[in-house]
């Protein structure tokens, strides 16, 4: 008797075994079956991202901790911003006013003015204000475009720093007697970083890609520079001509700070003695630029 119910208890424990296992197995497929699609379709978009942005050498290794966590929030957040600020003086003044905002914006606490420069906040939050449609939607594409994949392999903390090193590059030196607005000077650089990282690297992210991404931001660069000058030289005797000082400077600051940033994807960036000698010159032209808006500036 005792031995029959021992192996009924065995038999039993067994049951319970096998019921607990399947139940797992059930639970863990049903898991795979709903995340099966979205871990494809994400590996297609960072394998892409991956061929646009980083040479062969690393790709593996991005791939391989690939995620979307934390999504680039740095570059979205900016570009709200930036687009709730041009929706603001828009409606504020009338509906013509969208084509060009001087009227609005030339008022504006944001944007720098060298009568004004003693406020220093001016000089990161004029990248706030945009001069019209064109110059908002201009700005938003590219770094929207170039912006997030760059976010998603270095992430938002190395993208910021470039963006912003750009933005605060800006400092008037170039073109010290005119007033600055837009984001073009972050743009630039994240812009210059990238095109560096291309030419350095040509061989390694598919020469056929290479020529095309080189193509490309040379037309970009060459379209909204146009427009910069004709916004600076031929704007109408009614109008207000806006510096593009924050072009110029944002692109040195991408292709010095930025190259360094983003080429070093699998490398401890505070440990990169290149990064060092880049931050060290960067932040010499930075003391020059405020030496020279207090002392030397003809707009004093």
């Amino acid at each position: 008797m005792a031995a029959a119910h021992d192996l009924e208890m065995e038999e039993d424990v067994n049951l319970n075994r096998d019921r607990e296992m399947k139940e797992m197995l059930e639970e863990e497929k049903m898991r795979e079956d709903r995340e099966g699609k979205d871990p494809f379709r994400l590996k297609k978009v960072h394998r892409i991202v991956s061929k646009w942005m980083l040479p062969e050498p690393v790709r593996r290794t991005y791939l391989e901790r690939a995620n979307c966590l934390p999504p680039p929030v740095f570059i979205i957040s900016i570009s709200i911003a930036e687009l709730a600020v041009f929706i603001y003086y828009a409606v504020w003044k009338p509906q013509k006013q969208w084509i060009t905002l001087d009227s609005g914006i030339l008022e504006s606490p944001f944007i720098y003015s060298p009568e004004k420069r003693e406020e220093a906040w001016r000089f990161i939050s004029y990248m706030l204000v945009h001069a019209g449609v064109q110059h908002i939607l201009g700005n938003l594409v590219m770094q929207l475009v170039l912006g997030i994949p760059l976010e998603m392999v270095h992430k938002g903390l190395r993208v910021g720093l470039v963006y912003l090193a750009g933005v605060i590059a800006a400092s008037s030196i170039f073109d010290p007697l005119k007033s600055l607005v837009g984001a073009s000077g972050g743009v630039y650089a994240l812009m210059g970083g990238y095109f560096m990282n291309v030419l350095v690297n040509f061989r390694e992210m598919i020469p056929a890609f290479g020529i095309i991404r080189l193509l490309i931001i040379v037309l970009i660069i060459v379209s909204d520079m146009g427009f910069a000058l004709y916004r600076r030289f031929f704007v109408p005797a009614n109008g207000s001509p806006v510096s593009f000082a924050a072009h110029v400077a944002g692109g040195f600051a991408g292709m010095s700070i930025g190259y360094t940033v983003f080429s070093c994807f699998d490398k401890a960036l505070l440990k990169d003695p290149r990064f060092w000698i880049a931050i060290a010159a960067y932040l010499a032209c930075v003391l020059f630029a405020v030496f020279f808006n207090i002392f030397l500036s003809p707009a004093n």
